[in-house]
């Protein structure tokens, strides 16, 4: 007897191989995932960076300006705003605003000389005028005019001391919770005066400790991303605490409240209300000596602790549109 023929339609049996295929794919790409979780959790941390640079539109380039290689992501079209982050931290803290921003404005937003992607040199001196110093370099070696400077923290500090020695190329200059001005003092401020350092960690319980000073509600992050972190502390902890040492200095936690005065452009202040590392007490500080501006704008965002591009980056994107737009 000849073998019975196959009843089933073609179409079926191409849709069965197919979701076969799509299983035996499924199965693969967890492996894959699960194993490098486990094994190079890094790597899913670099690629979910470079997921959120591209859904911003940004790309990453690298320059050499002076005695650092500058790493930086660059997108949008528009007037230009450069964007710098705060202490012990890197250009990603701003990929979430990026994403508001980069469909009205062109976006250079650089690790800071000593963090993230960019160099470190060894003995080298990394206050804020130093920093300030290695910024006018990156600025002329991109051929930067006039742009927005924007600064969170001691990237505040950094772009205003940049911005009063150079007023010609900044045409306005926010500040996001910003160091280096007077205010009244916390817990962080009595803790950093006796010289303990909350940003120096050697495990997971020491990270929570850390995210929960500058975040209102800490962000999850999966065990594996945890110790990636930590990992990272560590191999830092002498730049990290170098660094935090010369800022308990008050040439450094003072360095940009003598030079508000000279600040002439438009100038935005923007504060989370419940900011646990720089009291929003030096609001007042930065009105009060802002005697030369020719704008001045304050705002106040609710919810949020020291982060705000992270904890309200839709607010925050919107403060810094109208700021931008306006001037």
């Amino acid at each position: 007897m000849s073998p019975s023929p196959n009843t089933t339609p073609l179409w079926k049996r191409m849709l069965l191989r197919r979701l076969k295929f799509l299983a035996w794919l499924a199965g693969l790409l967890a492996i894959v995932l699960g194993g490098s979780y486990l094994f190079a959790p890094q790597w899913l941390m670099q690629a979910n960076l470079k997921r959120e640079a591209m859904a911003a539109h940004l790309e990453t380039h690298a320059v050499q300006a002076g005695d650092t290689r500058w790493a930086y992501y660059e997108g949008g079209e528009g007037p230009t705003i450069v964007l710098l982050h705060g202490f012990a931290a890197d250009k990603s803290e701003w990929l979430k605003v990026a994403k508001e921003l980069a469909p009205h404005f062109h976006l250079i937003i650089p690790d800071l000389p000593g963090w993230g992607d960019s160099s470190r040199v060894a003995g080298a001196s990394y206050t804020i005028d130093a920093q300030a110093a290695r910024l006018d370099a990156f600025v002329q070696a991109l051929r930067l005019s006039r742009f927005i400077l924007v600064g969170h923290a001691t990237g505040g500090a950094i772009a205003g001391v940049y911005a009063s020695d150079h007023p010609d190329r900044v045409a306005g200059l926010a500040l996001l919770d910003s160091f280096g001005l007077k205010n009244a003092g916390n817990a962080f401020t009595r803790e950093a005066e006796a010289g303990k350092n909350p940003f120096v960690f050697d495990d997971r319980a020491g990270l929570q400790r850390a995210m929960a000073l500058a975040f209102k509600q800490p962000p999850e992050l999966a065990e594996r991303f945890a110790d990636v972190r930590v990992a990272r502390n560590r191999r830092d902890r002498a730049f990290i605490e170098s660094r935090f040492d010369t800022l308990r200095q008050p040439s450094q936690y003072l360095s940009l409240q003598p030079r508000l005065g000279r600040l002439t452009m438009p100038v935005l202040g923007l504060w989370c209300h419940d900011d646990k590392i720089m009291d929003i007490s030096a609001l007042d500080s930065l009105r009060q000596g802002l005697t030369a501006a020719s704008a001045i704008s304050t705002s106040v965002i609710n919810s949020c602790n020291h982060m705000p591009m992270l904890e309200k980056p839709e607010e925050t994107a919107r403060v810094l549109t109208s700021f931008a737009l306006s001037h």
